[in-house]
């Protein structure tokens, strides 16, 4: 009779499930077992599921059980007939065991029983077979019962799942064959925005990735990680990371310190097991683009954080060296970081930087991603940058007034023909002059007033005056070719307005096109300034062009073929003096070519000696603003200079003419 009551209250084989109270994830069914049969536990989709087989117990979940091995098959009991059998999940330590029957088994956790993937296809294929009195719950939530099937699904809870270094590669691969991809012609926010998704969800990766040491890096191409674990302490203890020598590339490693109270004030805020430390070492600048297009030294930009806190305000600095050969001398690095918000952008703000022959140490109080900016013209400091000021604001004030004061006087000048298209030219280069003067004194307050729109119009404006006065040096060269070098001096009808269609309309076309092309090309233009004082950097903020592309092809490239013309010119002229030589006319010579060099703007060519660097560049700066901030005062004193000597020497054949020198050529032609 007792034997008879213990088959009747156990029909089954096996109970031994009922002691699991604290699992997260239970589920319950019967199996019959109609032949030798075994556990198989692998690597399935985005779901939990559980599958049954003559030959199998198949268990899948949605990460990899084993950083070796994704396929683990175990042995089931020999006896054959009707099983219970449950799995349990436990969140607490992540993992998944099976009791079937009284046999309990640690699913992953016994490698001596794992196959290799390869081994996988030796399988036979599998008889289905139904799961009967089918129980399931999860934590918190009423018990269900199922209908009988052969497979069930379950969703899985990604919060809940391990991750293993498999996981973290795949993400790593992905992301390095985004960054790979051929560069559009001009990457947008959207795309870079993507890149930076990427990153955040690879940086939730590793925050939960199962590690086999204290540290543990990942990545083989653009992207590196490491993760490293400190055990808290009750003493302040440093944590330091030296990154792999790299060769070949302009960063060779970088050395991360982080100070000892970033740890205590962790602890003293919440309790924690361990602090995790991400590291990520990205060898591209694709995803950090600002609106400058501002170049990081060696493309390499580190990323520094602590998983699930911010970091911001430290008491002691952290400290990041990059490691580099020696720096050209025309550049000075600058320690930033990369401001999360819808467009982004570098900045300086809590980072200090400490240069040497071969390395760049950045001291920063919060934690982000970081870079070395490559900072141009570092040489011109705070103080002769307000000296440059000084001299091109009182330069260009005077130099506006004697323009305005030249056109009126030429004016009323010579009646004749050739001296009247001649005077033409001279004032409408004096008021492409005075246009640029007077927009380059009001460009830095339009950029203070906080308006864009205004400030867009403001560097267009500026962009189109400096066109205007490049394109008339131009026509003045070939004034000076069509009345000294060409033969006949031939009258053109509306020559005049030919002229000014080219020396207004064409200016008017390129910024034109620029600005349809984008308006964001004219705006707010900031200039690094270095103060030599305390080792900072100021920006001084002008109302101008945007990309330095368009800046470099554009004004650079215009210029160029304008001062090659000139200066073919400018060289027919002084052949024609020497080829003459006459006796008496040697200080009016000097005189004419000194104005046409700066009618034919020549002292711009000093814009060149810009690309130099030391003392030498300095110099050519100052030289530079003050001869070209008083262009105009200097032409207003040659024209006077010019009337003053003709009029000591009436019979001269040379007229007041400013442009046109008048030399007896042999086939006798006059002024």
């Amino acid at each position: 009779m007792t034997v008879l009551l213990l088959l009747l209250l156990s029909p089954l084989q096996g109970m031994g499930a009922s002691g699991h109270k604290e699992e997260d994830f239970r589920f319950c069914g019967d199996r019959n077992q109609t032949q030798d049969s075994s556990v198989i536990y692998e690597h399935g989709p985005a779901t939990i599921s559980i599958e049954n087989t003559a030959q199998a117990l198949i268990i899948k979940r949605p990460f990899l059980p084993s950083r070796r091995n994704s396929y683990y098959k175990y042995s089931l009991p020999p006896t054959l007939g009707r099983y219970r059998f449950c799995i349990y999940w436990f969140k607490a330590n992540r993992t998944l065991r099976l009791v079937y029957g009284k046999q309990s088994i640690l699913l992953g956790g016994d490698p001596s029983s794992s196959i290799t993937r390869g081994q996988e296809s030796q399988r036979t294929e599998r008889t289905s077979t139904s799961i009967f009195n089918v129980s399931y719950i999860s934590k918190g939530e009423k018990n269900t019962s199922l209908d009988a099937a052969a497979e069930y699904f379950f969703p899985a809870s990604s919060e809940t799942m391990p991750v293993w270094e498999q996981d973290v590669e795949e993400q790593l691969a992905a992301l390095d064959g985004l960054i790979a991809q051929p560069p559009a012609p001009a990457m947008g926010a959207t795309e870079q925005e993507t890149l930076r998704r990427k990153l955040r969800e690879l940086e939730k990766t590793l925050a939960k990735v199962e590690l086999e040491g204290q540290n543990q890096t990942f990545g083989k191409a653009t992207v590196h990680a490491t993760v490293l674990r400190v055990q808290p302490t009750r003493a302040p203890q440093h944590l330091a990371f030296a990154s792999q020598r790299e060769e070949g590339g302009e960063v060779h490693g970088f050395t991360v310190d982080l100070p000892g109270s970033l740890f205590m004030t962790v602890k003293e805020r919440e309790e924690v097991v361990e602090h995790r430390v991400l590291l990520m070492d990205i060898d591209s600048q694709t995803m950090f683009q600002d609106e400058n297009s501002s170049h990081v030294l060696g493309d390499k930009v580190v990323s520094i954080s602590m998983v699930d806190t911010v970091v911001a305000n430290l008491s002691e600095p952290m400290v990041l060296t990059f490691f580099h050969g020696q720096l050209p001398r025309n550049v000075t690095p600058l320690c930033v970081f990369w401001q999360e918000d819808t467009t982004g952008d570098w900045d300086s703000y809590g980072c200090t930087t400490v240069t040497g022959s071969s390395q760049t140490e950045c001291r920063c109080n919060h934690l982000t991603y970081f870079a070395v900016l490559m900072i141009s013209s570092p040489e011109i400091s705070y103080v002769h940058r307000n000296y440059l000021s000084l001299i091109s604001y009182i330069g260009c004030l005077i130099s506006a007034l004697a323009s305005i004061s030249t056109i009126f006087f030429l004016y009323f000048r010579s009646k004749q023909r050739d001296q009247i298209t001649s005077m033409h030219i001279h004032m409408n280069l004096l008021s492409a002059i005075f246009l640029l003067d007077f927009t380059f004194l009001i460009s830095e307050h339009l950029a203070s007033s906080g308006s864009e729109a205004v400030c867009r119009a403001g560097g267009l404006f500026l962009h189109f005056s400096l066109l205007s006065c490049l394109t008339w040096m131009g026509i003045e060269g070939y004034n000076l070719y069509r009345l000294v070098i060409e033969v006949f001096n031939a009258y053109h009808d509306h020559f005049l307005l030919k002229l000014c269609l080219v020396g207004w309309g064409f200016p008017f076309f390129c910024v034109t096109l620029i600005f349809l092309a984008s308006w964001t090309n004219y705006g707010p233009f900031s200039i690094p300034v270095y103060e030599s004082i305390d080792g900072k950097y100021t920006n001084a903020t002008i109302c101008w062009i945007t990309s330095a592309l368009i800046h470099n092809i554009v004004n650079l490239g215009f210029f160029s073929l304008v001062f090659l013309f000139n200066s073919v010119m400018l060289g027919a002229m002084v052949r024609e003096i020497l080829r003459q030589n006459k006796k008496g006319h040697k200080l009016k010579h000097v005189l004419a070519l000194f104005g046409l060099s700066i009618l034919l703007g020549m002292p711009w060519a000093l814009i060149f000696f810009s690309f130099t660097s030391g003392v030498f560049c300095l110099v050519s700066l100052y030289i530079f603003t003050i001869i070209n901030s008083l262009q105009g005062f200097l032409i207003f004193l040659w024209y006077w200079t010019m009337v003053l000597q003709a009029r000591k020497s009436p019979d001269s054949q040379s007229s007041s003419d400013s442009v046109k020198l008048q030399p007896n050529s042999s086939q006798g032609q006059v002024g």
